[in-house]
Parts: C-alpha cells; sequence; structure tokens
C-alpha cells in the first residue's frame, strides 16, 4: 500500500506524548469543504510543530483499511503521514517512515493468537437469526477483513433494538468474540436508523490500540490524548488522560462521554492542543 504524503514528521524515536485520532470525521472531514480542508491543513502545520518541538507522536486509530485511507489522504491532501497507523478498527498496526509503512509484527502476533475465524463470526450471525430472529447485514461494500467483520443491525423500535443489542453482546462474548456496536454516521456514508455491529479478536480494539502504543513508546499516561467523534471512539478517549469527543460529535457519543469541543473538526482540535501545550 503506497500512501502518498507531501512531507513527514519527525521520525525521532524519543516521544513525550502521543495523540491518537479517529479519522472519518475527526481527522478527515467527509464534506471536504474549503473551509474544512483550510483548517486541516492549520492543524496539520501545528502538529508539526508540536512533533519537533514537544517531541509528540501522532497516530490515526480507524475503521478504514489502508485502501480507504490512501483515497481519503488524496481527497483531502492530507500533507503529512502520521507516525503509526491502527487501521481496521485497531485489528492491524502499522508504523509509517517517509518510505514504507511497515507492519508491527508483535501486535500481528497478538492477533494470531486470538484464535479468531471467520468461521466463528459466520456461525454467531447465523445463530442470531436461526434462534433470535435478529438479522445482522453484512457490510459488503468495504468489503471483509480476515481479523474485522462488519455488520449493519437495522433499527425497527427502541424497545427491540436495546434487547437485540444486548443478546448481540452476549453471544459475542460467549464465543470469545470482541464486539464493537455503536449507531452509525449518516456523514460517514452509514444509512440511517442503524448500527455498526464488528465482530473483532479479543483484546484488539482503540481501547487496547491505547494501551499497546503508549507502552511501545514509554510514554506516562498523564501525556496521553485521544479525540474521536463517535461511539466507536469512546473506549479509546477513556483510556487516555486526556479524551475529547469533538463538536461535530454524534448525539449518541454525546451522551457517553462528556468532554467535548465547542468548535468542530479541527478546530475543536486544535482548540484543546492549544489548551494543552499553553506556550505553543
Amino acid at each position: 500500500m503506497n500512501l502518498k504524503f507531501n512531507k513527514s514528521f519527525s521520525n525521532a524515536h524519543k516521544a513525550n506524548y502521543i495523540i491518537f485520532f479517529d479519522f472519518d470525521e475527526t481527522y478527515f472531514p467527509h464534506a471536504c469543504t474549503n473551509e474544512l480542508l483550510n483548517n486541516l491543513t492549520e492543524l496539520e502545520e501545528y502538529l508539526y510543530f508540536l512533533v519537533n518541538e514537544h517531541f509528540v507522536k501522532v497516530g490515526w486509530v480507524t475503521g478504514s483499511d489502508l485502501h480507504q485511507i490512501a483515497h481519503k489522504v488524496e481527497r483531502a491532501n492530507i500533507s503529512y503521514n502520521p507516525h503509526f497507523i491502527a487501521s481496521n478498527l485497531g485489528t492491524e498496526l502499522y508504523h509509517v517512515n517517509d518510505k514504507d509503512i511497515i507492519l508491527n509484527k508483535e501486535w500481528e502476533n497478538r492477533l494470531k493468537k486470538a484464535n479468531f475465524s471467520t468461521e466463528t463470526v459466520s456461525d454467531v450471525v447465523r445463530e442470531l437469526y436461526n434462534v433470535y430472529n435478529i438479522k445482522l447485514v453484512e457490510q459488503t461494500q468495504l468489503g471483509q477483513k480476515g481479523y474485522k467483520w462488519n455488520y449493519y443491525y437495522f433499527e425497527s423500535s427502541l424497545a427491540k433494538s436495546q434487547y437485540d443489542l444486548r443478546i448481540i453482546r452476549h453471544i459475542a462474548k460467549s464465543n470469545s468474540l470482541e464486539i464493537n456496536i455503536n449507531r452509525c454516521n449518516p456523514k460517514a456514508g452509514d444509512p440511517i436508523d442503524a448500527f455498526d455491529v464488528d465482530f473483532v479478536p479479543l483484546n484488539t480494539g482503540k481501547k487496547e490500540i491505547v494501551k499497546f502504543m503508549t507502552s511501545y513508546y514509554q510514554v506516562p499516561l498523564t501525556n496521553t490524548i485521544a479525540f474521536g467523534d463517535s461511539g466507536n471512539d469512546i473506549e479509546m478517549l477513556k483510556t487516555v488522560e486526556h479524551g475529547y469527543l469533538l463538536g461535530n460529535a454524534t448525539s449518541e457519543a454525546k451522551t457517553l462521554h462528556h468532554n467535548v469541543t465547542t468548535a468542530q473538526y479541527s478546530l475543536g482540535i486544535l482548540e484543546i492542543l492549544r489548551r494543552l501545550f499553553p506556550n505553543s
């Protein structure tokens, strides 16, 4: 996979801080208006300053895969590569330098030990339908990945969805699967009145990426920062010391996490970073 960036953040090994960014509708604004992209450029230049002056590491932690990320990078003319990308909901982890994207082998070994299989996921989906009359619709537009399988659950009523989602979580847990469930965000291209239901291996996902990369860079928890916009970011935001939803976050996410920026997208991120680095 070849991500085309114009510039690189410093790759000096020393790290004093880590910033974890959700990608879609957090770092990357799907609308891609001139105003939003100009604000993104301002954010990137400020991050470049923080990387070099405060030894900050920058990572994208996203449900998108590398092909989708590459398309969005080109669409928004994103200038700087992050230091790492945790794609497919934190089931894949790559380090990024000037020339290459390198798979983290320690993380890959963790995935292999989880004994995640498509057969197990298929069995769970069949059981949910045949036993509980709960239908999950495969997200074929994204394509399924070896370590992440995506489905939609379409809501017919609030009471039924609350019951069904509890059942889905219970069946996933009983089959040793990690599961992410959150209300879809139509701004990111999802259908309305639906939930994302994502099956991934145990001990993976955005929360585990935060813990792994914080240890990898030997950064104290007090110096960890994260930004997100939807329900699947909440655990990541609660794991770091400074976790914020952006002003454009979904209504569901705002009921789950109360640190919310006043501004939206890049301006919301800048609002917090300038507060956390007051002399910059």
